[in-house]
């Protein structure tokens, strides 16, 4: 020790004064400190490093192991797959009425799920998208909700628009682009999306609706508002570089968003294993610093509790928050999409028979007593009128007007787009014949 304190005091009186005043010059005391303290094998203060939080320092190489199975996050549930409820505790106590209501919305939307799959099969429409096998994160999610609360979907989110009251009509004329489209007929099939609803419209990029979840929160957050942006998104769509971008910024401004992630194994294509090798995507909150959970897709009840507790985090707290919902996709990604090529029929009727959200609502609600084979019969029969007098309707709907081609990009219609406009329909009206114009509105 006395060699070394020598060693320092012979470089610092060798410094030049411009560099090192004397006044800079360590006393004997601090000197001693310091090489006390460095010396000892067992460090008594924390690491200091600014882009380090809650760490320690340690003497042996220890890399971390993705593996671990210390590392892996659980997987929480309220029921069993028949229906029981494994805890007294969890369960939301929801009332009997909104418990029918939530598998009658759920049962709806399958069947309107297969009257508009096999309408685009037929050449009926352009395309569609199904939300087998995905219905408990819908309305699992949408009931635990504020319906003040901004929801941006990415493109499977059909029942939690159905839950805020989106109506047969409003999603059959959107996917016929008839002149009672909101979207009047500018979109594609299932890019839905609701003003009234706070349901912004769905856009085909991948993922583009997460930076915008976390711009939007924070602006939530500065007005003052006691609301949240809730943004659903794909297995896939975390793969994209835009979901780094929106959990990141969430996280540093603390903008109160849930991040709500289906993971349904397989993104459009691609299984999980072949897009990432960490476990999942609830395990990347902690690298982002937000509070993160995963949670049973396919039982309706263990979403409620998940997304009620994560909204009142984020509401209170001003705070992101990522949900992760394991659940499975049944039917092909869309009807550009042939699953067969990348699965068995085995796995998918596993899912589809064993484990589906709707078979276990039914199984609560028969345990309960509430529901039985006639009302299931009665209802399916219910279900079926009204989605195809829906579905009749929209078809035998006019397409909007032309007209409406050259609106609502100015608030104002500049000269130039009137004269097009203007044009256009001159060149029409001279041409009846080369046109289907008896299908359009005036």
């Amino acid at each position: 020790m006395a060699a070394r304190m020598w060693m320092l005091r012979t470089v610092l009186q060798r410094s030049s004064p411009r560099t090192l005043r004397p006044r800079c010059i360590p006393s004997s005391q601090a000197i001693s400190k310091l090489f006390s303290t460095s010396s000892h094998s067992n460090y008594t203060d924390k690491p200091r490093f600014p882009g380090a939080i809650n760490c320690e320092f340690i003497e042996e190489m220890d890399f971390v192991d993705p593996s671990d199975p210390q590392g892996i996050i659980p997987v929480y549930r309220v029921m069993d797959r028949n229906g029981k409820i494994l805890n007294e505790e969890h369960d939301p106590k929801l009332d009997k009425d909104m418990i029918v209501d939530m598998y009658k919305k759920m049962t709806l939307l399958n069947t309107m799920d297969r009257v508009l799959y096999e309408s685009q099969r037929q050449g009926r429409i352009s395309f569609y998208m199904t939300s087998y096998g995905e219905e408990g994160t819908h309305f699992g999610s949408a009931a635990a909700l504020d319906p003040e609360d901004l929801i941006m979907g990415q493109y499977r989110e059909a029942g939690v628009l159905m839950w805020r009251g989106f109506t047969l009509t409003e999603f059959m004329s959107q996917c016929y682009a008839n002149e009672h489209d909101v979207g009047k007929g500018r979109q594609m099939p299932v890019h839905y999306g609701s003003k009234k609803l706070n349901f912004v419209t769905i856009s085909s990029t991948l993922a583009t609706q997460m930076p915008q979840a976390s711009g939007a929160a924070y602006a939530i957050k500065r007005q003052g508002k006691p609301n949240c942006v809730v943004c659903y998104f794909g297995d896939g769509a975390a793969s994209e570089g835009d979901a780094h971008a929106a959990l990141n910024f969430a996280a540093t401004l603390d903008a109160p968003v849930v991040f709500f992630c289906r993971n349904n194994g397989y993104a459009i294509s691609t299984p999980t294993h072949e897009q990432y090798r960490g476990d999942g995507i609830a395990c990347r909150g902690r690298s982002y610093g937000m509070l993160a959970i995963r949670v049973d897709g396919n039982d309706v009840f263990a979403v409620y509790n998940v997304t009620k507790k994560a909204r009142e985090i984020s509401v209170s707290q001003q705070r992101p928050v990522l949900v992760e919902a394991m659940t499975y996709r049944i039917g092909h990604h869309s009807t550009s999409d042939d699953s067969s090529v990348y699965r068995s029929l085995k796995e998918v009727n596993y899912w589809d028979k064993e484990d589906h959200p709707i078979s276990r609502l039914r199984y609560y609600m028969e345990n309960n007593e509430w529901w039985n084979e006639e009302l299931e019969k009665d209802w399916k029969k219910e279900a079926r009128l009204q989605v195809m007098k829906a579905f009749s309707d929209a078809e035998k709907a006019l397409k909007p007007s032309v007209k409406e081609m050259f609106k609502d990009v100015y608030k104002e219609m500049p000269k130039h787009i009137e004269e097009q406009c203007k044009e256009c329909l001159e060149h029409v009206a001279k041409y009846p014949h080369e046109y289907p114009v008896d299908i359009y509105a005036k």
